[in-house]
């Protein structure tokens, strides 16, 4: 008998071909898809632990979300109307702060609430760089879902001890990866080039050396700094001190890529690294106007895999990966012209092509036989979907979180009819009240239904990290100086 059999649905398979069944039946059976075809007239009769009907439903892959941070999500909104300076110290107070072990009990509602709030929206693999993320990796298998998780490192962000935060990462790849079934993976996460010197990316190097099927996940030309850091660091730019230490490979998954050239991405194309996009939060908190856009078309033109990822939704109030696939393409047609992305391009960065970042194409991203059964189901019997023509754009385009009727990861249907099965959402619910009344009482944060205000400045520099940033800036500044007297 079968396990599940999902009949007369829309499929979008995002297979090598993209092929869409207009009127198609999906099988799966021990966690994998077994069969995809054209229904029959007696699908809904077939032997099978779960027969759904797909009636005015399209079914695609799990959405994977390529990037993000989670361990803040219940501060959505307190963000949202500081200015650019006031958003990243008080940020930076709460990482620091988190780094040493405090709030953890809003940790731990923010795993929840992030795990519940992906999953209703069609989100079925994170890829998450967090400070303390063993509750994540817990939370993200226990809901049933898929997730690559990694505790940053980094010497000049704050002021944790280097070595032990190499000890909490090797102790997390040891206790986390491959668990949950193998829906749970671990990751390396050195923070970015602008707050790591050159020894951490050599231990870094090392690490990643002593586990070769691990990501190596990080920020990587994000910001004008990234180069002069990496200049200060005894390197050509960024991309030439990962090559350095050799950390330019496949195990590369690079978020942002913002200002990179040319020679950047034929760099990272020929060493087989892949790019993790995030539009909205750089559309929302662009620090300079002048920087140029992530070159997505180059590129996947040059064969790089792209994913499209959330980055902090709480900085920019959305959890819709839907949503980032259409800034995808606004931003970009904004900065070069219409038509840079076909929608059925930009299906494949949510799904395939973001599962292939994350070195997992051959297990899920698309749907065919021999595959993960990670898929999700949208209701498009729906006005907003009326009349129901071109399929990949009502994706990108028209699709919302809310539009996702039942979600599968492995096999397993974690939601249906809207209904979740793993969570129970009113408890999460009550627990993130508590933990955010809870945080506002003990921090000097004032979170209503108005605005977030942080604490003063005043206090928000007392609990800012003291040596390593302070050493970051002198070493840019030195650099920088460096770099006029060479003009």
């Amino acid at each position: 008998m079968t396990d599940i059999v999902i009949h007369d649905a829309i499929v979008l398979t995002v297979d090598d071909r993209n092929r869409l069944f207009e009127r198609g039946t999906v099988a799966v059976d021990d966690g994998r898809i077994t069969a995809i075809r054209p229904s029959n007239a007696d699908d809904e009769l077939v032997d099978a632990d779960a027969v759904i009907d797909g009636g005015g439903m399209v079914v695609l892959p799990g959405l994977v979300n390529a990037h993000t941070h989670l361990e803040m999500t219940p501060l959505i909104g307190a963000f949202s109307d500081l200015d650019l300076l006031e958003m990243m110290g008080s940020g930076i107070a709460l990482f620091n702060r988190l780094g040493e072990g405090d709030f953890e009990y809003l940790v731990e509602a923010g795993y929840e609430l992030a795990a519940l709030n992906f999953l209703v929206g069609g989100v079925t693999t994170v890829n998450s760089m967090d400070i303390r993320p063993s509750t994540g990796a817990e939370t993200f298998g226990d809901a049933g879902l898929r997730g690559f998780f990694g505790p940053v490192i980094t010497d000049l962000f704050w002021d944790t001890p280097v070595d032990e935060q190499f000890a909490r990462a090797r102790s997390f790849i040891d206790s986390y990866h491959g668990s949950y079934d193998g829906r749970i993976r671990a990751t390396i996460c050195p923070h970015d080039d602008w707050s790591c010197t050159r020894s951490l990316w050599e231990r870094t190097a090392d690490l990643a050396a002593e586990y070769p099927d691990l990501p190596v996940h990080t920020h990587l030309l994000e910001l004008e700094e990234s180069n002069t850091m990496a200049r200060a660091n005894g390197a050509g730019d960024s991309i030439a001190l990962l090559e350095d230490v050799g950390l330019l490979n496949n195990q590369l998954i690079a978020a942002h890529f913002r200002i990179a050239d040319d020679d950047d991405i034929h760099r990272v194309a020929a060493a087989d690294a892949s790019v993790a996009h995030c539009p909205s939060v750089f559309c929302y908190w662009n620090p300079d106007g002048e920087t140029q856009w992530t070159p997505v078309p180059e590129l996947r033109a040059a064969g790089v895999d792209v994913g499209i990822g959330i980055d902090d939704h709480y900085w920019h109030d959305s959890y819709s990966l839907f949503g980032e696939a259409r800034q995808t393409r606004l931003a970009a047609n904004l900065e070069r012209g219409a038509g840079q992305f076909s929608s059925m391009e930009l299906v494949r960065m949510l799904t395939i092509e973001g599962a292939r970042a994350l070195g997992v194409g051959d297990e899920i991203g698309s749907l065919e036989p021999g595959k993960r059964a990670d898929m999700i189901l949208l209701d498009v019997d729906k006005p907003k979907f009326t009349p129901l023509t071109n399929i990949p754009a009502q994706v990108v385009n028209n699709a919302a979180p809310a539009d996702v009727a039942s979600v599968i990861v492995n096999g397993d249907i974690v939601m249906r009819d809207r209904d979740v099965q793993t969570m129970d959402p009113a408890a999460i619910q009550e627990s993130v009240e508590s933990a955010v009344e809870r945080f506002e009482a003990s921090s000097g944060w004032n979170l209503d239904i108005s605005k977030g205000d942080p604490p003063s400045a005043v206090e928000t520099v007392h609990d800012l990290p003291k040596c390593g940033p302070v050493h970051l800036l002198s070493r840019l500044a030195f650099q920088s100086v460096k770099d006029r007297l060479r003009l």
